[in-house]
């Protein structure tokens, strides 16, 4: 982006949107996952979604250090639910 007020909003409304609806989803399927439960599709999609939002935001995030502690946690959350995900369905 070359306007730094238009990633500002972007950055803004991606930070909203983690708030108050990815996190706390992200959260949920994690809790589920921990508590030995195999994933339905609509949570293995949404842990896609997130993921390819991760990567088509790359560049914005590598252009604010400020959030890049934020998009590492971020990816290792869905690195650990995915992992344990895939532990529960292999346990059967």
């Amino acid at each position: 982006m070359s306007n730094p007020q238009d990633e500002s909003g972007v950055l803004a409304a991606l930070m909203q949107r983690f708030e108050t609806q990815r996190l706390p989803r992200l959260l949920e399927i994690q809790a589920k996952v921990d508590a030995g439960e195999k994933l339905p599709d609509y949570d293995l999609a949404f842990l896609d979604e997130v993921m390819a939002d991760a990567v088509s935001n790359g560049p914005l995030f590598s252009d604010h250090p400020e959030y890049q502690a934020l998009a590492v946690k971020v990816v290792g959350l869905y690195k650990e639910i995915s992992e344990k995900a895939l532990a529960n369905e292999k346990a059967g």
